[in-house]
């Protein structure tokens, strides 16, 4: 196997995946969740029309196309249609299994993958943070088995809902503890506080201790739109635009969740806490520092003592997809040591030749800087090896 810590070939880069994902076992919850909630656990069955739903403690969230959820090596264009596919079908040995990820890590000579979940990013339960907390715990106990094949190169990330903070800093600890290298915050307010607010510092005191990376990974609510989303994506059942979707789902919460944290004066509170922006490509970095820059300069701020580009060059850093353009252009305006690549690894929408083509897009890249795109950034801001 390749590593972070093994001899690898001379000359070959260092190469961190920073933004990959599994597709959790069907059972998941059903194992690890506490005996007390077992009954209330997250499922997939089979609907009387035969097709497959995602279930949430008794409601179906997701009532077809769950194939969808991964599908990197099918044809995209039937997952979400054809009912005869199940989950499983959109579901490679690497998204579940550990042995097999780095068996993929190998084929795409890359040292490590971070990884986030993938139905993990569908349920929501802020009536009830006790359950949303149990749902946590499970995800990230199965998390850390799947990663216990090699967690130098299988980076998990901590999935810690912010509805009771007590609750979510007792998590956060524990898998800190273990070894997990950051936590994944869902880019929305919860109970109408933006993570900002005060009252969630203890967890932002905890990263910034532990020089550890909060990371904004988009999420998908399907019961409830996310900040006046009705309005554009909330269509009607066969009626959605995958590439508008797929397309622009993740920047339209993406960019306005970094851009409050900045404007909020959270780096302020916590000059040393390292953010991470995921799944939401990287080309917009540079217009939204000018853009509020513009607006810093025209009104001034009570929240801020710096400009917003000034926190965004310190404590944001900033994942591409492997064909976008402007990787060079971003490195200069946010500073190459804040770029990072993903592959979105295994879902519908990434790519299985994804390491190849991030290669192909930075070889017109300084050296130094195309060892900092490819992998070097990361193993800083994970902390990896």
């Amino acid at each position: 196997m390749i590593g972070p810590m093994a001899d690898r070939p001379e000359g070959r880069l260092f190469v961190v995946d920073a933004d990959s994902h599994v597709l959790e076992p069907p059972s998941l919850w059903e194992e690890y969740l506490e005996d007390r909630y077992k009954d209330r656990a997250i499922r997939i069955t089979t609907s009387a029309s035969g097709t497959e739903q995602l279930v949430v403690d008794g409601d179906v969230i997701l009532p077809m196309g769950l194939a969808g959820l991964g599908g990197v090596e099918c044809d995209a264009s039937t997952l979400f249609t054809d009912p005869t596919l199940r989950y499983m079908d959109g579901a490679p040995a690497a998204s579940m299994n550990g042995d097999a990820r780095l068996a993929l890590l190998d084929d795409w000579r890359v040292d490590a993958g971070i990884v986030f979940p993938t139905i993990g990013i569908l349920w929501d339960k802020p009536d009830d943070p006790d359950l949303a907390m149990a749902y946590a715990r499970a995800y990230n106990r199965w998390q850390w088995d799947f990663a216990s094949a090699d967690p130098s190169r299988i980076v998990p990330i901590a999935q810690v809902p912010l509805y009771d903070v007590d609750l979510a800093l007792e998590e956060l600890r524990r898998c800190l503890k273990l070894g997990f290298k950051g936590m994944f915050l869902a880019p929305e307010p919860v109970n109408g506080k933006r993570p900002s607010h005060p009252d969630f510092d203890p967890l932002w005191q905890e990263l910034q201790a532990a020089d550890l990376p909060v990371c904004l990974h988009l999420i998908v609510r399907l019961n409830r739109s996310l900040g006046g989303g009705t309005q554009w994506f909330g269509l009607e059942p066969g009626d959605s635009n995958m590439v508008f979707s797929f397309g622009l789902g993740g920047t339209y919460q993406l960019i306005p969740a970094i851009s409050a944290l900045v404007c909020d004066g959270l780096f302020d509170r916590f000059p040393r806490l390292k953010s991470v922006v995921v799944e939401a490509g990287a080309g917009w970095a540079g217009y939204v520092m000018d853009r509020l820059d513009e607006k810093y300069e025209r009104f001034g701020s009570t929240s801020m003592k710096h400009k917003p580009s000034d926190y965004f060059r310190r404590n944001v850093w900033v994942v591409f997809d492997p064909d976008e353009r402007s990787i060079d252009a971003q490195c200069d305006l946010l500073g190459e040591e804040r770029v990072l690549w993903g592959s979105d690894y295994p879902h519908v929408d990434s790519h299985i030749d994804a390491a190849d083509r991030i290669r192909a897009s930075v070889a017109g890249l300084s050296e130094p800087r195309q060892r900092a795109v490819l992998g070097e950034n990361a193993k800083k801001l994970f902390s990896l090896g």
